[in-house]
């Protein structure tokens, strides 16, 4: 597929998504916007792929939304500006629930939208040199979008603090309070991210996408669902053919067919 606005790339088990507009500093327009949904639900079909990588191309991971699309959105007509925004919704939700393990390095610059596309991956790196901010409320308008990803990373109180303020803040400060993972040295995040893929590579595929679907539903669920769902989940994957495999491989002392590793993590048993 070729895209205008961003590259797509696939090695091994994992596949990456690179926003393609550095001479803006990767800032979202509609068409962006478009072309990552389809890009994530592509590669969220494809079962070769554990992993998907969403980085920056250029000096900037993300500067928020372009100025000509905002624009044409304070142009528009409510309803038009209902489903615009609803489309933005579609792209973090599709990334938040994404089958596969999403890691979204940040470099240079997130504002605004920029910072929902890292919130809603499974794991955030930054590189200690980025800075941040939810400018939203500078120009008269509300993190809306992106909000429920943020809180959902970093809680109420730090979310109130970021979104009130719009001030901007280091890498450092973002992963003291858990809105990234890691803050790291300059050069290290495709070391961290290819950390991640490694350990993917000894996971059964479906059980993996079946964990990530456990961990969403169980946010929303009563005590009594989830006792059902969760005994009905594990009784499913054990008579499955991935469950059957990791059991005999496990009694046998072998690598399950699934696992590419080259040499096995330690890990507790």
């Amino acid at each position: 597929m070729i895209y205008n606005t961003i590259k797509t790339e696939k090695s091994g088990i994992a596949a990456g998504i690179i926003l393609n507009r550095p001479e803006k500093h990767n800032a979202l327009n509609a068409e962006m916007i478009s072309e990552l949904t389809q890009a994530f639900q592509t590669f969220g079909k494809d079962d070769s792929i554990r992993a998907i990588v969403l980085s920056g191309e250029g000096k900037s991971f993300c500067a928020g939304a372009d100025l000509n699309y905002m624009k044409e959105a304070s142009e528009m007509s409510f309803d038009e500006s209902v489903e615009d925004s609803r489309k933005l919704g579609q792209l973090f939700e599709t990334i938040y629930s994404s089958p596969k393990v999403v890691i979204a390095l940040v470099h240079g610059a997130a504002y605004g939208g920029a910072n929902g596309l890292y919130a809603a991956a499974d794991f955030a790196f930054a590189d200690a040199s980025t800075r941040f901010a939810f400018s939203e409320v500078k120009l008269g308008i509300a993190p809306a979008v992106i909000a429920p990803f943020i809180l959902r990373r970093c809680g109420e109180f730090h979310a109130r603090d970021l979104m009130l303020t719009a001030r901007l803040f280091s890498a450092e400060e973002a992963a003291e309070m858990k809105l990234i993972n890691l803050c790291l040295p300059a050069g290290e995040l495709e070391k961290e991210a290819l950390k991640i893929i490694r350990m993917l590579e000894a996971v059964a595929p479906n059980a993996m996408s079946e964990t990530k679907k456990l961990i969403l539903s169980l946010k929303s669920s009563h005590q009594e669902e989830i006792s059902g769902q969760t005994a009905a989940l594990i009784a499913r994957l054990r008579q499955s053919d991935e469950g059957q495999e990791g059991m005999s491989a496990f009694l046998e002392k072998r690598k399950a067919k699934w696992n590419t590793q080259k040499e096995d993590n330690e890990t507790i048993q």
